[in-house]
């Protein structure tokens, strides 16, 4: 046998421990009333029975001392193992406020109960989650860090055109997904799935990582363009057609109108005297709905053509003071603000701030009222404010709407192509009824 091996030494339970301490704790005041029992000269009957008395006492206080610290840790250990079997329902009896040991139990108890608030709020929430990932119309996937499929939702079932029990474990390549997992995080990626129920080729990809058991997943959500695209699309031509078929009724309606009349004036075998001045107020009126269509089809071209801005440092207080001393029709007020330059196109947003000081003017001018115009630092925006004292906006929802108008003469160009500007140079256009007063507030946001 090898010296070096050592037999492990064999230790006391920790309730054989504690009875040991309780007889230890026993051995004095038991010796002593056994040695002036056996020397007190007492008839041995005596003797003999109250030394069976006292150490059957001693013995049993050691044992129920054991007994009364061993159970409650039992308890306590039957409570801990339960809560990691995952049953939350085993409880501590008995326990006291006012006893340390009591409190323990109690504490225990209060764990329990949070812990199963908790897992019962967990699996309340994965519910919800799951049903969620079944029920949305965009595919979301979960690959491992060799890149093999882990999680599938119903979409993407439907994207792939497979069930998940085929799916889960091929790998990215082999699902035509590779690309998905390379680049850009968000972008939008022209990938064919030829089992798909949409054919759109075009799709709008979504990378995250997260973790999960502390090894790494890529979620990956992959959602149809098309859709939402073809909907927004024949949204904006069902409004331009509306509004372009009311300006043309509106032009086409008198011309057909008065060249009828002209045709049945020409026809006449007597024509009254004055025949040739009602031929050239009806042809002037052709002339003149013919020019506001012109300049309806110019409109149009211009708001198509609008070109990209060109920024260059512009001094925003020389801008504004530049488009106010254009208007010569009222005295806009001006409220200084802070000096600074701003990189952005100086036309563009001359022809901005024009459009919207005229339209200010133009309420003003209905009601004798006054135009303000101010500036301030937001952040990181400039806030350039237009305030009327006219009569308001009486309809917000058509604001921007192409060709829409309430002045006569108007081409309703005018508030769209600003707000095309300014969303060109990365900012905003609001119009919006004044709260302090009467007329309108139009506010426009340039990043700085």
């Amino acid at each position: 046998m090898n010296s070096n091996t050592r037999t492990p030494k064999k230790r006391l339970r920790y309730e054989g421990r504690i009875l040991l301490l309780a007889v230890l704790a026993g051995v004095p005041g038991s010796c002593t009333a056994l040695f002036l029992l056996w020397l007190g000269g007492y008839s041995r009957q005596l003797q003999w029975t109250l030394t069976v008395m006292i150490v059957s006492l001693w013995l049993g206080f050691a044992f129920a001392l054991r007994r009364r610290v061993v159970m409650p840790l039992q308890t306590l250990s039957n409570l801990l193992s339960a809560v990691r079997e995952g049953d939350y329902s085993v409880r501590v009896r008995g326990a006291r406020v006012d006893d340390p040991l009591g409190e323990v139990m109690l504490e225990a108890n209060a764990l329990a109960e949070t812990l199963r608030d908790q897992r019962l709020g967990a699996l309340e929430a994965t519910t919800l989650l799951r049903k969620v990932m079944a029920e949305i119309d965009v595919a979301v996937l979960t690959f491992d860090a060799q890149q093999r499929l882990r999680l599938i939702n119903r979409a993407g079932e439907r994207l792939l055109g497979q069930p998940a029990e085929r799916l889960l474990g091929a790998t990215a390549a082999d699902l035509g997904l590779a690309e998905c997992l390379r680049g850009e995080p968000n972008r939008i990626v022209e990938i064919s799935f030829p089992r798909a129920p949409s054919p759109s080729t075009r799709w709008g990809m979504s990378r995250s990582v997260l973790r999960e058991g502390g090894l790494p997943l890529h979620l990956v959500v992959i959602a149809d363009l098309s859709r939402p695209l073809r909907e927004e699309e024949l949204q904006a031509w069902q409004r331009l057609v509306r509004v372009m078929g009311h300006e043309l009724n509106n032009s086409l309606a008198p011309i057909k109108s008065v060249a009828a009349s002209l045709e049945t004036l020409l026809t006449r075998p007597s024509r009254p005297p004055d025949w040739e001045q009602d031929l050239r107020h009806g042809l002037r009126i052709i002339a003149s709905r013919a020019d506001a269509l012109i300049r309806f089809v110019e409109a149009y071209a211009r708001l198509a053509r609008l070109p990209k801005p060109r920024p260059q440092p512009l001094d925003v207080g020389a801008w504004i003071r530049r488009v106010v001393g254009l208007e010569t029709r009222l005295a806009v007020e001006v409220d200084p603000g802070p000096e600074m330059t701003i990189q952005a196109d100086g036309d563009q947003l001359e022809q901005l701030l024009i459009n919207l000081l005229r339209n200010a003017v133009d309420a003003a001018l209905e009601t004798q009222g006054a135009v303000r115009v101010r500036w301030a630092k937001n952040g990181r925006f400039l806030d350039v404010w237009i305030e009327d004292e006219g009569p308001g906006l009486s309809n917000t929802g058509n604001l921007f709407v192409p060709f829409f108008t309430t002045k006569p003469g108007g081409s309703g160009i005018g508030l769209v192509l600003s707000r095309q500007i300014a969303e060109a140079h990365g900012g905003s256009l609001t119009l919006a009824n004044r709260t302090a007063g009467p007329g309108c507030a139009a506010r426009l946001r340039l990043p700085l």
